[in-house]
């Protein structure tokens, strides 16, 4: 697949850094700020990603489990992270957008219809965080069909055999987890330890984009920058959280969080 998402892994290697990927929740703390604030972090993140507000998350710790809250008692439902993608491909329609999310939710919405639905809102990519491999092969195989990204999780605890078969089934990106741990938490593991796991799993399949998420901050950022892509989300909705508790612009303080980040990788 010579998707968005590659082709934004391609420019980040082009210019000698790992790739920045952002994640906020859909609707908060407003659709339309939501909107806002992913058109303008657009502009410094390679590739955005969008997850629906949930209220049992798995893996999510307390700074987006606060995003989501918001986003809930402010109505946001799944049509609404729809339109937010849709408008903002309307403006930004080179720029690659994940949605993130759970499969009870697209289970209850309807398979087909759930991808139907993507498509027609132009989404780039799909993680499905509590979808495992191989339970998740028929889904990524119509996402595939349908010229939408499926993305892979691995984790420190995937085993060789595990992680050579989903490598070989994934897509253009993979998402590794750095730790066992919900998001947010402080980086348990030495940089150093991550990136040897790390070159382990891209020894495998050296074609292959993999990113890693959890525990990436303004501090950790740096001591990262050889993988192919960070994920930043919680560090984002903390700033969210704490521009609206202080009655401060949340857009423009986000705003200054994500370019002080692409310009530590830089």
């Amino acid at each position: 697949m010579n998707s968005l998402i590659n082709q934004a892994f391609k420019k980040a290697k082009n210019e000698k850094r790992p790739a920045l990927l952002t994640y906020t929740v859909a609707g908060d703390n407003t659709k339309k700020k939501s909107l806002e604030i992913l058109k303008l972090i657009s502009n410094y993140a390679d590739i955005c990603e969008l997850g629906f507000p949930h209220n049992t998350p798995i893996a999510d710790g307390g700074q987006i489990q606060t995003s989501a809250y918001r986003a809930i008692k402010n109505g946001v439902k799944i049509n609404d992270v729809f339109s937010i993608a849709k408008d903002f491909k309307k403006i930004k329609k080179n720029k690659p957008i994940i949605l993130m999310g759970y499969y009870n939710m697209i289970f209850q919405y309807n398979e087909n219809k759930f991808i139907e639905k993507c498509k027609k809102s132009k989404v780039d990519g799909l993680i499905v965080v509590d979808l495992p491999y191989p339970e998740n092969k028929v889904l990524a195989t119509k996402c595939k069909r349908k010229g939408i990204n499926f993305i892979q999780l691995v984790s420190p605890t995937t085993s060789n055999d595990r992680l050579s078969k989903i490598i070989r089934d994934s897509h253009d990106m993979i998402y590794y987890i750095s730790m066992l741990s919900t998001t947010g938490g402080k980086l348990k593991v030495a940089p150093k330890k991550i990136l040897e796991r790390y070159d382990s799993i891209k020894s495998l399949d050296k074609s292959k984009n993999i990113v890693i998420g959890f525990g990436i901050t303004e501090k950790t950022i740096k001591s990262l920058k050889k993988a192919d892509g960070l994920v930043v989300g919680s560090l984002i909705c903390k700033e969210i959280t704490t521009s609206l508790k202080k009655r401060q612009n949340a857009v423009t303080n986000v705003i200054n969080v994500v370019k002080n980040l692409k310009n530590k990788i830089k």
